[in-house]
């Protein structure tokens, strides 16, 4: 080592190997280095030392509307809901045999999924880390269970890669670590590395790209025992005289490359998506049910907000029964609005400018969901995948594999779509019946003998027509937060907003519960101060 130059800095090493090894290798190291964080959760709200008789009107019966009334309640506010559906959860919600559901400008779905079958048409997981939903779920008695997130047995598919033919993704992701180790071997030994590291690093580094790699002594990738450890033996180790395994040839590795693989490896690794992961048992709507056991007595349902006035005296909200039309009028002290963008934008209100110009500035995702119930658990029972995700570069984008009721028999609901961007929007523009038909075909390159065979109904939401959200969640960008997402946030007079939007976290029921506390936290100290 050149005793005249420093050793890389933590950010360059970082720098190196996510050039090398992609987003896990970085995300691996940035945990060891202390800096990659946990959502927060500073445990349930102090409301102590509320003043006898203030009241809260709460718009909307989500997951935030719901928290915040059950901690304002408890704290002693008189507290009012205005839910617009017939139900609570807002986007916690889950469709079932004989639910009958009707999207903007589209027909009426009339589910008919098998007793105990569901499908979520929006949150369907829940990591490890998300501290405040899972602290809530355990008070309320909402069962949880394992969300098989990461699975090496699915698959990954791509059209420019294999001449389209879905890959194992433990075979790939193999192949594309121990090429990248050989690589990165080789490079070392031509000594082509940043020359700060000292020899005693780059002996170290030589011995982890050897067992990450499954490298032989050489610091070779080829095919083996060792790579095959990785990615799949040909003939599996069995049992006896005939049970001596046989390696599995490698892939080629501009076909690897071409699957763009380590996207799919990057996915898991993004910190909302690791292990281990939740769903409640039985649906992801037992969750808005377990909140609306708490607070249920307090909602107003099928009342359709239409206009939101505050005053010196307190707030005025105007809205009409959603079946009969009647308009009723509702008055508090302050209020929780916890109404999505989409749907807020066209409520009139008296909010100032700059929050009326933060309301409209925040897209919404226009993101496409279908499920497919088939006669059997064929990707089980036939393919050995259970739970997790096979990816395709498709519209349809992933075939996700239910994670309830393993190795059991009869119909099951399979998520044979997820689409979001131009694949959403192109799907969304469809019927329901269309796109049933585009999951059905581009979902049968994973299974192609069994898919039609097997499929008995399904079932879609595309969330730019659900009538009480317009969209699927909030996607703020680095300007708008910038000039916008303060505004958004604040407590205004007598008037603060909640939900996804309203957070760092967004799309995630974890974020609309986080900005519920900070939004009555912030509520209650003005009240006080009233």
């Amino acid at each position: 080592m050149d005793p005249g130059r420093q050793a890389p800095t933590r950010r360059q090493l970082l720098n190196a190997i996510g050039l090398m090894g992609g987003t896990a290798a970085v995300y691996q190291l940035m945990t060891t280095f202390g800096h990659a964080a946990e959502t927060r959760f500073p445990g349930p709200p102090d409301l102590s030392g509320s003043r006898k008789g203030q009241s809260v009107i709460v718009l909307g019966a989500g997951l935030a509307g719901m928290l915040a009334a059950y901690e304002l309640d408890k704290a002693g506010y008189r507290v009012r809901i205005l839910e617009f559906q017939d139900r609570a959860g807002g986007r916690n919600w889950s469709l079932r045999g004989g639910d009958r559901y009707t999207e903007l400008g589209g027909p009426t779905q009339n589910v008919a999924f098998a007793k105990g079958n569901y499908f979520n048409p929006g949150p369907w997981r829940i990591p490890h880390h998300h501290r405040t939903l899972l602290y809530y779920c355990k008070k309320f008695g909402v069962a949880l269970e394992p969300f098989i997130q990461f699975n090496h047995n699915a698959y990954v598919h791509s059209t420019d890669a294999f001449g389209g033919a879905p890959q194992r993704f433990r075979a790939l992701a193999a192949d594309f670590e121990g090429n990248v180790a050989e690589l990165l071997g080789k490079a070392i030994d031509q000594k082509a590395l940043d020359t700060r590291l000292t020899p005693e690093d780059l002996d170290l580094l030589r011995e982890a790209l050897r067992g990450w790699g499954m490298l032989d002594r050489d610091m070779r990738y080829v095919k083996g025992d060792r790579s095959s450890s990785h990615r799949g033996f040909l003939l599996p180790p069995g049992g006896g005289v005939n049970g001596t395994p046989k390696p599995s040839d490698l892939f080629a590795f501009d076909e690897v490359l071409k699957s763009r693989v380590w996207a799919n490896m990057a996915f898991f690794m993004n910190d909302e998506f690791q292990t281990t992961m939740f769903q409640p048992v039985g649906g992801m709507d037992m969750i808005g049910k377990g909140f609306a056991r708490q607070v249920g007595r307090l909602i107003t349902y099928n009342a359709k907000v239409t206009r939101l006035m505050q005053g010196a005296g307190g707030v005025t909200v105007t809205y009409a029964d959603a079946k009969s039309g009647k308009v009723g009028t509702a008055e508090a002290d302050f209020c929780v609005c916890t109404i999505p963008l989409t749907v807020l934008s066209q409520i009139e209100t008296n909010l100032s400018e700059k929050k009326q110009a933060a309301i409209q500035a925040v897209p919404y995702s226009p993101g496409v969901k279908v499920a497919l119930e088939m006669r059997r658990r064929f990707w089980e029972e036939d393919y050995a995948i259970y739970g997790g995700h096979s990816f395709t570069n498709q519209e349809i984008g992933l075939v996700s594999y239910p994670n309830d009721r393993l190795l059991s028999d009869g119909p099951a609901v399979l998520l044979g779509a997820f689409a979001n961007g131009p694949g959403g929007l192109h799907l969304g523009g469809m019927t329901p019946d269309e796109r049933i038909e585009a999951a059905l075909e581009q979902g049968s390159v994973f299974h192609p003998d069994s898919y039609r065979k097997e499929f008995l109904s399904g079932a879609s939401v595309s969330w730019s027509r659900v009538p009480w959200a317009m969209g699927c969640c909030a996607r703020w960008n680095e300007d708008t937060r910038r000039e916008h997402y303060q505004s958004l946030v604040s407590l205004e007079d007598r008037v603060v907003l909640a939900g996804e939007h309203a957070s760092y976290v967004g799309c995630w029921m974890e974020g609309s519960l986080l900005s519920a506390i900070d939004a009555i936290t912030r509520l209650h100290k003005r009240a006080q101060e009233a």
